[in-house]
């Protein structure tokens, strides 16, 4: 059964530009200031909307401070023309201390999925007084001897041509099937739902093909691998076990070379964080955040 909140439904609180990092951002808080932090990072062509508005109230109701935040060319951030983002994945790094700057935090606990995963790694190695802890979610470290990508997930998104940008339909049907695909027919998907989801997050997206494109378009930097074994922010890695993007052998590595990491595995779950899955993954990040507080 999916977690729920119990009681009346909350309003949500406002949407705020900040300047970060030299940047506006578009940053939303959940939360009393005072309380530990916790800094929400999705991965790559993903808004601030990808952390559902029940699972930040979740970890908001764990008294945390909840940060969530739209990257540069997602939601109502900074955006620049499509195919040629003048950033990289380390200026996203920045961006995340840009935000906590923003917000007068001086240290936040990390969670990253994804994409996200990899600029949570890269902020616990360039700014460990920073980052309180890491969790890491479907995400990797990357390296030619880790497991592929599934067959059917590289030839979606070898093949699959582009949809009108200007029809939102066209487009929300185009991101549906990238996100069928992710699930991996772990039963978790939801279309209805994640229609009305996607039609919001577009309604609000300031350029909708650079949302989708510019994050594949930018620089990356070097491998980073070689370096994890010098985080020192307590870590916990959470991973699907049937994830197509980054099968469960990348969680695996990642547990060998950060320095007392814990691997949390959620069966029967794709390259996803659907509400079933959150009554274990909830408890995890405020167990880990709760002995980590001080940090």
């Amino acid at each position: 059964m999916a977690a729920t909140l119990r009681g009346p439904r909350r309003a949500l609180p406002e949407e705020t530009l900040v300047r970060a990092n030299g940047v506006d951002l578009c940053v939303q808080t959940f939360g009393d200031p005072a309380d530990p932090a916790i800094l929400l990072i999705h991965g790559a062509m993903t808004s601030m909307l990808g952390w559902e508005d029940a699972f930040c109230q979740r970890l908001e109701a764990g008294d945390r401070f909840v940060i969530r935040y739209d990257h540069r060319d997602t939601g109502r951030s900074v955006s620049y023309p499509p195919g040629k983002p003048p950033y990289s994945l380390r200026d996203l790094t920045a961006d995340t201390i840009g935000v906590l700057d923003a917000l007068g935090v001086d240290a936040a606990h990390f969670v990253g999925m994804s994409m996200g995963g990899g600029i949570a790694m890269l902020a616990g190695l360039d700014w460990p007084d920073r980052v309180a802890s890491l969790t890491l979610i479907g995400t990797s470290s990357g390296g030619p001897d880790l497991p592929p990508m599934s067959p059917e997930f590289l030839a979606h998104v070898s093949g699959a041509e582009s949809p009108d940008w200007s029809d939102a339909e066209a487009v929300v049907d185009h991101m549906l099937d990238l996100l069928r695909l992710m699930s991996a027919n772990s039963g978790y998907f939801e279309e209805s739902r994640m229609r009305d989801a996607l039609r919001l997050d577009l309604a609000r997206t300031v350029n909708v093909p650079s949302s989708r494109i510019n994050h594949f378009a930018m620089d990356i930097g070097d491998p980073i691998r070689d370096r994890l074994g010098a985080i020192t922010a307590p870590t916990l890695v959470i991973h699907g076990d049937c994830d197509p993007v980054f099968p469960l052998g990348h969680a695996e590595a990642l547990v060998q070379v950060v320095p007392g990491a814990r691997l949390l595995v959620l069966e029967r779950t794709g390259h996803e964080l659907p509400p079933p899955v959150w009554d274990r993954v909830v408890p995890a990040i405020l167990d880990l955040t709760t002995r980590w507080a001080g940090g």
